[in-house]
């Protein structure tokens, strides 16, 4: 099956449901909007935070859009993705990010970073946001650490603000009594949940009208099939959607069934 005579039975400009959506593309929703909003009021007020997310409902698109919204005039992003790294192997990778020189001791890495930090701050008029991705998977130490580089003139000036993202287990680290002095140093926490029922027809009415169709070549049942299978999560949503459409092509359908949602199902997930 080639993917441009899917394309043209169900009306489509370009392949729908793929990770290639841009920001301005993203489907508007309280859901997403007003963390968003959030986050930006609190990175605006040169403060940190953190963003709580299962898999899969849409946590890094909400970190491209709000990294979108932030005029590079004004503000200075870094990104960095984490896994079960140690205090001195983190602050090479933050290192990098912020492109400071990633070597040397732990204190002098820490040193390097804030020093880095008060000069884009200082010098360049910047304000310093570290986006720091996958959370979950920090070691307590290290996340304990992050103290360190928001202290700036004995805590009492602030200089760069940190913004944690990560699945719900990021919830449960925070929680622990060694790591109160980070989780207070938080502003806000924002959380995002999966789609309702509603939110989830809205979504794929908008992929497909954004790759191009005319029509939303989802019958009623469909859409009901794909959130009781899906239950509002949107990779599994995005997952269910492109392979019903290529099982309809297959079979000639000129739109998805609830039947084309079954077979999805099993080829996905047997």
């Amino acid at each position: 099956m080639k993917t441009h005579d899917l394309r043209s039975r169900f009306g489509f400009r370009c392949t729908p449901f793929t990770r290639e959506i841009s920001v301005d593309q993203r489907l508007s929703l309280p859901l997403f909007d007003e963390p968003l909003a959030s986050l930006r009021r609190v990175i605006d007020q040169r403060l940190s935070a953190a963003l709580i997310a299962p898999a899969g409902t849409g946590k890094t698109t909400l970190l491209r859009a709000l990294r979108a919204q932030l005029p590079q005039a004004r503000y200075r992003v870094h990104y960095v993705k984490v896994t079960g790294l140690s205090k001195r192997d983190m602050c090479r990778e933050i290192a990098t990010a912020v492109g400071a020189e990633p070597a040397g001791s732990y204190p002098n890495l820490v040193r390097r970073i804030q020093e880095h930090f008060a000069a884009v701050a200082d010098t360049d008029g910047l304000r310093p946001l570290l986006l720091i991705d996958e959370g979950h998977d920090l070691r307590p130490d290290v996340l304990a650490m992050l103290r360190l580089l928001t202290n700036f003139e004995m805590d009492s000036r602030l200089v760069v603000s940190i913004l944690l993202a990560g699945q719900v287990g990021l919830r449960t680290l925070l929680r622990r009594d060694d790591l109160e002095d980070i989780a207070r140093r938080l502003a806000h926490y924002a959380v995002l949940r999966p789609l309702s029922r509603a939110e989830t027809q809205r979504y794929i009415e908008h992929r497909c009208t954004i790759a191009g169709a005319s029509t939303v070549p989802f019958d009623d049942p469909a859409h009901d099939a794909i959130y009781e299978i899906g239950r509002g999560n949107l990779r599994a949503t995005d997952r269910l959607g492109l392979k019903a459409l290529e099982l309809a092509h297959d079979q000639s359908a000129s739109v998805v069934s609830a039947n084309h949602l079954a077979e999805a199902r099993q080829v996905l997930w047997p």
